[in-house]
C-alpha cells in the first residue's frame, strides 16, 4: 500500500521487520491442524528471485469460518465438488493490495468473518503476496496478471453454474484495480466491485481501462479516505463515499506505533487514514448505525450546507454496506457521483450530523463563523454541517453568541430565524423565529421534547 520510494528505511529497521517475517513464517509451519492461511515473503525471496506471482485462493464459508481451506482451478475439474463451496450462492472475492515488507494481510480473514455473519455466500480469499511485495512499480506491473488468473478462476466457477452477477469483489487499495481488471474481461458483467480506498499512485491519471471504473461491474461502489495520498482523488464508481472529505481521518494524527517506525514515522499516519475505508466497512457490515452518503459536488459545499438531500437518487440516500446498489432504487443508477459524510475516529464511526441555517441582519459572528453578507442587501445567511454524538432529537437546546466584529463594538443584532436540520433532510427542520441577541449575553433556546415531533 505504499511505495518504498517514498519511505526511508535504515539497514536496523529493516532487518528487524525481515526477522518479524522469519519468524511468522517459522511459527506457521508448526501448525498442526490442516487450516489454509495465506503466504508471506521475505527480501531474501524477492532478492534471489525465487518466487514468482503465484496467486493461490482460500475460500471460506459458514461451514468452515474458522479454518479455511485451500482453493483452486483443478480442485473444480475433479468429478467431487469442493464440499464447502456451494454454487447455487453468491461468491464474495477479497482481493488485498500492496505489501510494502511481504507479510500476510492480517484482517483478511476478519472482513470474510464479517461478511458470513451478514450473509450465507461462499467468500474466497485472493493470496498474491509473493507479486504485491517490495517495489511498488513492479507490483503495480503485476496487477492486470493476477486479474487475468483471477478471470480463469471465474470461468471455471461459470462452467459449474455460478453466474457473473452473483460475484461481488471487494479490493482493498491496489486490490481495488485488480478487482476492477477482472470486471473489464468480463466486460462489465461482474455483479458487484466495493473498491477500498482504490489505490492513487500511478492511478490517477491513468486510462479507465487501466483502473477500476463505473463500467467494470454492474454497480460499482468506493469508499476513499486517503486521496492526498496513497488513494485515489477521483471517482471510480457509481457511487463514491468520500469520509472527511476523503483525506485525513480523524484519529489518524499521529502514529501509533513509534516504537518500530521511529526512522520513518508518517507511515503509520499513511496507513491510519488508508486503512480507514476497510475499518468503516467492516463496521457497517455489523449495522448497528447508518452510515449514508449526502451527494454534493464538494467537501466545501457539504460542509457548508450547500447539500442537505438526495434528490439526485430520489430521495433514497446511498448507504454504506451491503445493500443492494447501497439502497439506490432507481434505474439507471447515476455514474461517478460524489457522495460526503462525517465519521468519528472509533467503531462504530457513526457520528449524527445536522443543519444549522442562521438569517439575519448586519455583519456578526454566530458559534465563530462569519457570516458573509449576500448581495446589495442587508440579509445575512450562515449555513453550516455540524456533528453530534446523539441524534436531532435528542438535542436540548441550541446557544448563539455575539461577539461583535474584531475592530469595532457590536451593538445588539436581530436574526430573523435560527433552524437546525437533520441531514439528510426528512422532515421539516426545526426553527426559532426573531431573535435579539446582546452582546456579551449568549443567547440560548431549549428544545422540549423534539423527539415527539417526529
Amino acid at each position: 500500500m505504499i511505495p518504498l520510494k517514498h519511505i526511508h528505511i535504515t539497514s536496523n529497521v529493516w532487518l528487524f521487520l525481515r526477522c518479524l517475517s522469519v519468524c511468522e513464517c517459522e511459527g506457521e509451519t508448526q501448525r498442526e491442524d490442516d487450516c489454509a492461511d495465506l503466504n508471506n515473503t521475505t527480501w531474501q525471496e524477492y532478492r534471489q528471485q525465487r518466487v514468482k506471482l503465484q496467486v493461490q485462493y482460500l475460500l471460506l464459508t459458514r461451514k468452515n469460518m474458522e479454518c479455511a481451506r485451500g482453493f483452486s482451478q483443478e480442485s473444480l475439474t475433479k468429478t467431487q465438488q469442493p464440499s464447502d463451496f456451494d454454487f447455487s450462492k453468491p461468491t464474495k472475492v477479497i482481493i488485498h493490495g500492496y505489501r510494502a515488507m511481504g507479510s500476510k494481510p492480517s484482517w483478511v480473514k476478519e472482513l470474510a468473518k464479517a461478511l458470513l455473519r451478514v450473509q450465507d455466500v461462499n467468500v474466497i480469499l485472493v493470496d498474491w503476496v509473493y507479486g504485491a511485495s517490495f517495489a511498488y512499480n513492479l507490483v503495480v506491473e503485476n496487477y492486470k496478471e493476477v486479474a487475468v488468473q483471477i478471470s480463469v478462476l471465474i470461468n471455471q466457477l461459470q462452467k459449474q453454474g455460478c453466474k457473473l452477477e452473483s460475484f461481488h469483489f471487494i479490493g482493498v487499495s491496489l486490490g481495488a484495480h485488480v478487482a476492477g481488471f477482472v470486471g473489464t474481461l468480463f466486460e462489465g458483467r461482474i455483479g458487484r466491485i466495493t473498491g477500498l480506498d482504490p489505490a492513487g499512485p500511478m492511478f490517477k491519471g491513468a486510462d479507465t481501462f487501466d483502473r477500476l471504473d463505473p463500467s467494470d461491474a454492474l454497480f460499482v461502489d468506493a469508499i476513499h479516505t486517503d486521496s492526498d495520498y496513497f488513494g485515489i482523488s477521483i471517482p471510480v464508481g457509481h457511487v463514491d463515499f468520500f469520509l472527511n472529505g476523503g483525506k485525513d481521518q480523524t484519529g489518524c494524527a499521529r502514529s501509533r506505533f513509534a516504537s518500530i517506525l521511529i526512522s520513518f514515522p508518517v507511515y503509520g499516519y499513511v496507513i491510519c487514514d488508508h486503512m480507514r475505508a476497510l475499518h468503516v466497512y467492516m463496521s457497517a457490515l455489523n449495522g448497528s448505525c447508518p452510515l449514508t452518503g449526502i451527494p454534493c459536488d464538494s467537501y466545501e459545499d457539504f460542509l457548508n450546507g450547500q447539500c442537505v438531500d438526495c434528490g439526485v437518487f430520489k430521495g433514497r440516500c446511498p448507504t454504506i454496506g451491503l445493500s443492494d446498489n447501497s439502497g439506490i432504487a432507481m434505474s439507471p443508477i447515476p455514474k461517478e457521483q460524489k457522495l460526503f459524510l462525517l465519521t468519528t475516529s472509533l467503531p462504530p464511526f457513526c457520528s449524527e450530523c445536522c443543519g444549522v441555517f442562521v438569517s439575519g441582519r448586519s455583519r456578526s459572528k454566530v458559534q465563530g463563523y462569519f457570516i458573509c453578507t449576500r448581495g446589495q442587501t442587508d440579509t445575512t445567511v450562515y449555513r453550516k454541517v455540524l456533528t453530534h454524538p446523539v441524534a436531532l432529537c435528542e438535542i436540548g437546546s441550541i446557544k448563539l453568541k455575539n461577539t461583535g466584529a474584531r475592530f469595532y463594538r457590536q451593538g445588539d443584532i436581530h436574526v430573523r430565524s435560527v433552524c437546525v436540520s437533520e441531514l439528510p433532510r426528512r422532515e421539516e427542520p426545526i426553527c426559532v423565529n426573531n431573535i435579539d441577541i446582546h452582546r456579551g449575553a449568549p443567547w440560548s433556546h431549549d428544545f422540549v421534547q423534539v423527539c415527539g415531533m417526529f
